[in-house]
């Protein structure tokens, strides 16, 4: 999760996360090119006293500066059309989870396993243990097994939310009436933090995720636990 000191991107926690930060270091590094070299050219126009006053054109000057900004622009295109085939593709998963936001919680049900649901609500203030985080976890936590292909369908039952989760590089609106579909695999275990990303009235901000990724064997384990309950 991001702290207050955090200026970069959240560490990745699925191979989604990856190529985002990959890409968005591919961008930063062509974008500090192109200034730098603007720059430089800028600087010299204050100290160059070479003029000429009949020149009105040059055609190979313009064939120059268009040509290159159409290659940057393919050089940018091509990885960010794969990573959007990447982010869109759901691929044959292996689990199943259904997300419908309300106002102001979310609900999750594990259509998989003998119709498995709960409701996952913002944990009070007064209730946190010195552990938590105060207005990221919740009472009921989103357990999912790592090195899992997971299908997580959204819904809204009320206003547009967005179940979004960075480390994940998840982010789906969740829009009454529509169903959304995304898909993510999770590479380590550990806890996950997301928000409503989509403002949804009073307590939009008090309405949180958290994906807490286990190994298999756990996640069986919790399932029965919680079937049996």
């Amino acid at each position: 999760m991001a702290t207050w000191a955090y200026l970069g991107l959240q560490d990745s926690a699925s191979p989604l996360m990856e190529q985002l930060i990959f890409f968005h270091d591919h961008i930063m590094t062509v974008l500090v090119l192109i200034v730098t070299f603007v720059g430089y050219i800028m600087s010299t126009l204050f100290f160059n006293s070479f003029i000429n006053r009949y020149m009105l054109e040059n055609q190979p000057i313009e064939v120059i500066w268009t040509s290159i900004p159409a290659v940057i622009l393919i050089f940018i295109a091509l990885p960010s059309l794969q990573l959007l085939y990447l982010l869109d593709e759901v691929n044959s998963p292996s689990l199943t989870l259904k997300t419908i936001g309300h106002q102001w919680y979310w609900s999750y049900e594990y259509s998989d396993f003998l119709h498995l649901e709960f409701d996952s609500y913002m944990t009070p203030t007064n209730e946190l243990s010195d552990s938590s985080f105060r207005l990221l976890d919740v009472d009921n936590r989103t357990v999912l097994p790592m090195n899992t292909q997971i299908r997580v369908l959204i819904s809204a039952a009320d206003v547009i939310h967005s179940w979004t989760v960075p480390s994940l590089g998840v982010k789906a609106d969740a829009i009454p009436g529509r169903l959304n579909q995304t898909s993510f695999l999770v590479s380590r275990p550990g806890l996950f933090y997301g928000q409503c990303s989509e403002i949804c009235g009073a307590n939009h901000s008090f309405m949180p995720i958290v994906i807490e990724s286990v190994s298999i064997n756990s996640f069986l384990n919790w399932i029965s636990l919680s079937t049996e309950e």
